[in-house]
C-alpha cells in the first residue's frame, strides 16, 4: 500500500503523553506535602479552563504558564499554594509518561517510512526531557518557545509547513480546540485522536477520527 502522507506530526501532551495523569500526580504530591487533599475531577476541570486562558495572554515561557496555572487552580480549589512552590508542575513534566499505545504506534509509522514530528505547546528543554520516553527519533520539532505563541494560534502550523516544504502532511492530536480547529482553518489534513470520545464544541470536522494511536497506525501503516 502506498503511504497516503509523507510526514505525520503530533501534539505531545495529551496525544503522546498522558498529561492528565501527569498533572494529577503532580498536584496530588504537592498538595499532600501541605496536608491538602484535592478532588481529581475538580483539578482537571479547573486546569482545563485556566491554562488556555493563561496561554492566550502575552507570550511567556511554558514553565511560567504552568506556574501561573497551578497558582490559579490551587486558589480556586482552596489550597493556599505559595508562589515559590508553584514550579512543581514544570518540574514534574519531564517525568510524565507516554500512553501505552504511543511507542508501538510511533515505531510502526517509522518502519513504514513516515517522517515524524512534534508540534508542542512547551519549552525546548521540557520537550527534551519528554523525548527520553520515546523509542524513536523525530524529524521535526516545533515548540511554543521557538514560535513565541501557543496553539490554537497558527504559528506552530505555519512554521511546520515551511519546514516540511511541500511534503504530504498529516497532523494528529487529541485536542480539538488546540489542534483540529486551527489545522482545518489552514487547510492541513488532521486526525483527531479522540481518546475520551468527546463531542466537540466547535463544528469543525477532522479528516479522520480515531480513539487510539493504534487505530491511527492501523490506518496509515496496515499490516
Amino acid at each position: 500500500m502506498e503511504r497516503p502522507f509523507d510526514v505525520v506530526t503530533f501534539d505531545c501532551c495529551g496525544t503522546l503523553i498522558d498529561w492528565e495523569r501527569g498533572i494529577l500526580e503532580a498536584f496530588r504530591a504537592a498538595a499532600a506535602a501541605d496536608g491538602v487533599r484535592l478532588d481529581p475531577a475538580a483539578v482537571l476541570a479547573a486546569y482545563g479552563e485556566i491554562e488556555p486562558t493563561v496561554e492566550a495572554g502575552p507570550y511567556r515561557r511554558y514553565r511560567d504558564v504552568l506556574g501561573e496555572s497551578a497558582r490559579q487552580v490551587a486558589a480556586r480549589l482552596g489550597w493556599p499554594l505559595t508562589d515559590p512552590r508553584a514550579g512543581f508542575l514544570a518540574q514534574s513534566l519531564p517525568a510524565w509518561r507516554p500512553f501505552a499505545d504511543t511507542n508501538p504506534a510511533l515505531e510502526r509509522l517509522a518502519r513504514a517510512g513516515y517522517r515524524l514530528g512534534i508540534l508542542s505547546n512547551v519549552d525546548d528543554d521540557l520537550l527534551a526531557g519528554t523525548r527520553r520516553h520515546f523509542t524513536i527519533d523525530f524529524d521535526l520539532l516545533v515548540t511554543a518557545e521557538q514560535v513565541g505563541a501557543y496553539k490554537p494560534a497558527p504559528a506552530h502550523f505555519t512554521v511546520a509547513r515551511q519546514r516540511i516544504a511541500g511534503a504530504r502532511w498529516l497532523h494528529a492530536a487529541q485536542s480539538h480546540f488546540h489542534d483540529v480547529v486551527p489545522a482545518r482553518a489552514l487547510g492541513i489534513p488532521v486526525a483527531w485522536i479522540n481518546r475520551q470520545r468527546q463531542v466537540p464544541a466547535h463544528r469543525v470536522h477532522p479528516d479522520r477520527e480515531v480513539v487510539t494511536l493504534t487505530e491511527l497506525a492501523d490506518w496509515l501503516a496496515p499490516g
